[in-house]
């Protein structure tokens, strides 16, 4: 059956079945889960692997030409199909449980979107192993002092322990992209609750680095600062700040 790629959708087919089999192999290696959820199977090279695992599996495809494709490959999953967009899907109502796995070689053109699906699906989401473009997968990863340290990194942080894996080559995808992609692993926090309105904080963090250049009494003008200790944390930059930091100074903000 044909299969062609889709520009629009940022579509960038993994080929390369020994970077599939390291995706398998960390999911294998992982905490047991009671769902797994694969974003964007493509063509499935992952997919074989996943349905290796002895967790039930739904995958999210929003190509709709793929689906018989895929149908016929896996026959185990034809009614654990998700002709959708990812960004839509709730993953709660596939399951009751609060240990799902998200895993996917994710479009680089949503893939920040995707990553603040994800937090908004934390409760639920114990682990998410994605494909990202190198850059970006470096800024979820980064720490403070780093040049990529930002948003991402923060709250990212703030929920998840992200570890960078490895590098994957233009070269295992077709067509090829114009960059190196990078495996991120993302596992949640045990504590969840981090003593201040995420709202608050988010708006916070994305202030702070909106002036990256800048120091935070520059930087957090429309904030009341007047309460934070020590007074001499507001002349430093965001990309100094640790992910504790942002909490303690977003607490005593809100106070």
């Amino acid at each position: 059956m044909k299969t062609g790629r889709k520009k629009s959708m940022g579509q960038h087919f993994l080929h390369d079945s020994n970077i599939a089999r390291k995706i398998g192999d960390t999911i294998e290696r992982s905490s047991s889960f009671d769902l797994l959820v694969e974003i964007g199977p493509g063509k499935g090279m992952v997919t074989q692997y996943l349905v290796e695992q002895n967790t039930p599996l739904f995958v999210i495809e929003l190509d709709r030409s793929l689906t018989p494709y895929l149908s016929e490959q896996f026959p185990s999953l034809q009614q654990h199909i998700i002709t959708d967009d990812v960004l839509k899907v709730d993953p709660r109502k596939l399951t009751n449980s609060t240990n799902i796995a998200i895993v996917g070689n994710f479009p680089y053109n949503i893939s920040s979107q995707i990553l603040f699906w994800a937090l908004e699906q934390k409760d639920c989401v114990s682990m998410l192993l994605g494909m990202f473009q190198k850059e970006v997968g470096k800024r979820i990863t980064a720490s403070p002092g780093n040049k990529d340290y930002g948003i991402l990194s923060v709250l990212i942080g703030a929920f998840f322990h992200p570890d960078y894996l490895f590098d994957v080559s233009p070269r295992s995808f077709t067509p090829q992209p114009k960059v190196t992609s990078g495996m991120v692993r993302m596992i949640r926090r045990a504590e969840q609750d981090i003593g201040c309105d995420e709202g608050y904080f988010k708006k916070v963090v994305k202030a702070a680095f909106s002036q990256r250049r800048k120091t935070l009494r520059n930087s957090l003008q429309g904030f009341d600062t007047s309460r934070i200790k020590p007074a001499s944390i507001l002349q430093k930059r965001a990309e100094q700040l640790s992910i504790q930091d942002f909490i303690s100074i977003t607490q005593q903000m809100e106070q």
